[in-house]
């Protein structure tokens, strides 16, 4: 399968047409619906694409559903085991039905969905079709197409549609299910069979990677829909038909998101576990650790060169029980507490110190809950570089040389029953204020990051990492 694109890439820099948004869903109870009375379109023909960058694992994450009942669904879903499925029932039965043998469990991934319903085709195998990143699938763990002209359950009047939601009465989880992750490009084209370059294209100097064009001209038909979530006051407006927008349900402004397939930020990584389990939530900016040991996070990027900067928010629990700071990729996890393990550079809010693989000094005064505090990594100074904690004032507290580090490290965190959010720019955990930028003008922050330090997103690493 060709890539999606990668942290630091030339595809990743400029050149070509950039996403400015998406939207982000925080797989509990947000998503959006939208109910067509204007009359049916083409039940046997049309096509999806959208973009999504996956937060979560091991159950069921919807993406598009069209619904009359629990036996009358058309869905477009990763399922329990994070196979791609496409999904069709009428009357309890099933009409249709595609799971991928591949498997998506990459939290840092942006995929390009492209799936095509077109029943009416007279070969059995094209009447349902699934593309990744430009790619037809054709290794399946279930292939079943639906019988010649089979009606679906999109574009059908007065019939709604949800994305990023599944009722709860479709029989997979028997409980309502919500999308976790961010949606970028969500187009529903009514009576018409798109291909993968009708919605994106192979980069011309890197021929494996995959990324977006611009498709905001197209024409959606009857019943379609273009979202581009540029709107952060209206994410459901509906760029393709004009006064068909639409409902946000638990969305607003907090959930517009610059994370895009063109520019991929920095998020924690829920892959990453260690002692005591974290749960992720809010795009995998929120962590929240419930456990009485100690749990670790890291960052979805690593670095070895640059100077970067992001935020983090104290937010609840135990305030004395908070470590953040780097830490590098290649740590035994086994060797002791993991805020002590080497190579690990951390702001300890107990005693308001800095330690280094476990060694701490210094008292510069202890942040309090609720406060935001700011770190620039500076991996070109000295030797291996320097760490920098600002309080919620962005008065700077301390300095610290990482000769220590290895040659990568990563944002790292460690708590016990506490909650960190975190912002590296693309979407934050918690409210910004201020809406500061990078120098290249990346990132939402509520403090301005210091001259020279930038987001953690993949333009500026092809250019800066």
């Amino acid at each position: 399968m060709p890539l999606i694109l990668p942290g630091n890439v030339a595809s990743a820099i400029g050149g070509g047409y950039d996403v400015d948004n998406s939207c982000r869903f925080n797989g509990s109870d947000s998503y959006m619906h939208w109910t067509d009375t204007g009359g049916s379109g083409s039940r046997v023909q049309f096509s999806i694409s959208l973009w999504c960058k996956k937060c979560s694992n091991g159950a069921f994450n919807p993406l598009v559903l069209a619904y009359q009942d629990g036996d009358n669904f058309t869905n477009l879903q990763f399922n329990s085991s994070d196979q791609l499925q496409w999904y069709n029932e009428t009357g309890n039965q099933i009409k249709g039905n595609l799971i991928t043998n591949r498997f998506f469990r990459d939290p840092s991934a942006w995929y390009h969905i492209l799936a095509v319903f077109d029943s009416g085709n007279g070969t059995a195998g094209n009447r349902m079709r699934l593309y990744v990143n430009g790619t037809e699938e054709t290794s399946f763990a279930t292939d079943a197409n639906p019988d010649q002209n089979e009606s679906s359950w999109f574009n059908y009047q007065d019939k709604k549609v949800h994305l990023g939601y599944d009722t709860g009465d479709l029989g997979w989880a028997g409980s309502a299910l919500a999308f976790n992750g961010y949606i970028a490009q969500f187009m529903l084209v009514d009576g018409t069979v798109l291909t993968p370059s009708d919605v994106g294209e192979f980069d011309s100097d890197s021929p494996t990677i995959w990324k977006p064009i611009d498709i905001s001209s197209t024409s959606v038909g009857t019943n379609g829909a273009f979202l581009d979530f540029a709107d952060s006051d209206n994410l459901g407006d509906n760029e393709g038909i004009a006064g068909e927008d639409w409902t946000e349900v638990n969305l607003d402004a907090t959930d517009s998101a610059t994370d895009t397939p063109t520019n991929n930020f920095c998020t924690m990584n829920p892959l990453y576990k260690m002692d005591d389990p974290t749960t992720f939530s809010e795009g995998n900016c929120k962590a929240v650790v419930a456990g009485s040991s100690w749990a670790a996070q890291k960052g979805t990027m690593a670095v070895n060169t640059g100077k970067w900067y992001w935020e983090i928010k104290l937010s609840a629990g135990t305030i004395a029980n908070y470590f953040l700071g780097v830490q590098g990729i290649n740590v035994d996890e086994d060797a002791g507490s993991p805020q002590e393990v080497s190579p690990t550079v951390v702001w300890y809010n107990g005693d308001a110190s800095i330690g280094v693989d476990g060694s701490y000094s210094g008292s510069h005064g202890a942040l309090d809950q609720g406060d935001i505090m700011g770190i620039a990594l500076d991996m070109d100074a000295g030797s291996y570089g320097q760490i920098t904690i600002y309080d919620q004032n962005a008065a700077s507290v301390s300095n610290v040389d990482l000769s220590s580090a290895a040659d990568y490290v990563m944002p790292f965190g460690a708590n016990v029953t506490s909650t960190s959010e975190f912002n590296f720019g693309g979407c934050s955990a918690f409210t910004i204020s201020s809406a500061a930028a990078d120098e290249n003008n990346y990132g939402n922050f509520e403090f301005e990051p210091p001259s020279g330090y930038l987001a953690l997103c993949t333009k500026n690493l092809a250019t800066d990492g």
